[in-house]
């Protein structure tokens, strides 16, 4: 991804450099068509390379077909009143600040109403979710966690009445994580987490969970299944099974310290996004860098409604 960039050029390093970048729509506009077309313009409607005509109100002209559409047309972008130095703005402290904003912060840092703020937020992390991404692979921990609120005397374990959060996590050798991926299941049946499982992660990779019966049907899907009942071994949780417990930990967290846990049912799969994109990018030394990967994926992202948003369909 890194490969032949240059910084202060191809993505900036500082806030200053962002400024400098990125003063007007003008400037968005044609960085958005550098990343959507790096060689030539494609047009979306006949599939035709070809050199697009320019016409007024930023429309491009196909040659071929005659088809009219913007660079912005068919992306998370489209249709959109809000100036795209607002978007750009919102995208550099969203990948910058080292655990993300909240809709208040941003909309206090920005200077828009709240519902901007969260629709901005909202649908860069339906960018955050590539598409071609790979599958887990290697030996990988699969356990399930709970998120919410905590109710006086309420129930406890995979019965109780919150958000079930399933977590797949590489584990590395000798020592480590490598990446993960989160899911909001609507229960802890076998249905719920081998469909995880078999959607996320490599066949014959080895899956390592604890002793719950809804996964006891992995091998039939190609799986090497490595059971660890905690009560048989002595050790905890953590120490039996350290990845997907490390990652729930600095999960409620996260959601405890920057979003106050007040997230939505509805909206929790797009938390979950974010904090994988966050997590998967964990090591990479230059933000500017994760800026820029940001607003490559939202060229490449299809249009989201407001309604999509909304009612929260896009993450079902």
């Amino acid at each position: 991804m890194t490969a032949g960039l240059v910084a202060g050029q191809d993505y900036p390093r500082t806030y200053r450099e962002f400024v400098t970048m990125f003063p007007d729509d003008k400037s968005c506009l044609s960085y958005l068509q550098k990343l959507r077309w790096p060689k030539v313009f494609i047009c979306p409607a006949c599939g035709i390379e070809n050199a697009a005509w320019s016409l007024t109100r930023n429309r491009l002209l196909c040659p071929s077909c005659r088809h009219q559409t913007t660079v912005i047309a068919g992306t998370i972008f489209d249709k959109t009143r809000t100036p795209l130095t607002t978007w750009f703005e919102a995208a550099w402290h969203l990948t910058t600040a080292k655990n993300g904003m909240s809709a208040k912060t941003l909309q206090k840092t920005l200077g828009t109403s709240y519902r901007v703020a969260w629709t901005l937020l909202q649908r860069y992390r339906v960018a955050m979710v590539c598409t071609d991404r790979k599958a887990l692979s290697g030996n990988v921990e699969v356990d399930e966690t709970f998120v919410g609120g905590v109710e006086h005397g309420a129930k406890r374990g995979r019965g109780a009445h919150k958000c079930i959060v399933v977590a797949a996590v590489e584990i590395m050798q000798p020592k480590g994580f490598g990446r993960i991926r989160l899911r909001h299941i609507p229960d802890a049946s076998a249905n719920s987490l081998v469909a995880f499982v078999r959607e996320t992660i490599e066949p014959g990779s080895v899956i390592i969970t604890d002793g719950w019966l809804g996964y006891n049907t992995l091998p039939a899907y190609g799986y090497e299944h490595t059971k660890l009942v905690l009560s048989d071994s002595g050790d905890p949780a953590h120490i039996t099974m350290p990845g997907v417990h490390r990652v729930a930990s600095l999960l409620k967290r996260w959601l405890l310290g920057t979003h106050q846990g007040a997230v939505d049912a509805s909206y929790l799969q797009a938390y979950l996004e974010e904090f994988t994109f966050r997590f998967n990018r964990r090591t990479s030394k230059n933000r500017g860098l994760l800026f820029r990967r940001l607003i490559d994926q939202a060229v490449c992202t299809g249009a989201v409604t407001e309604t999509d948003l909304t009612s929260g369909d896009v993450w079902r």
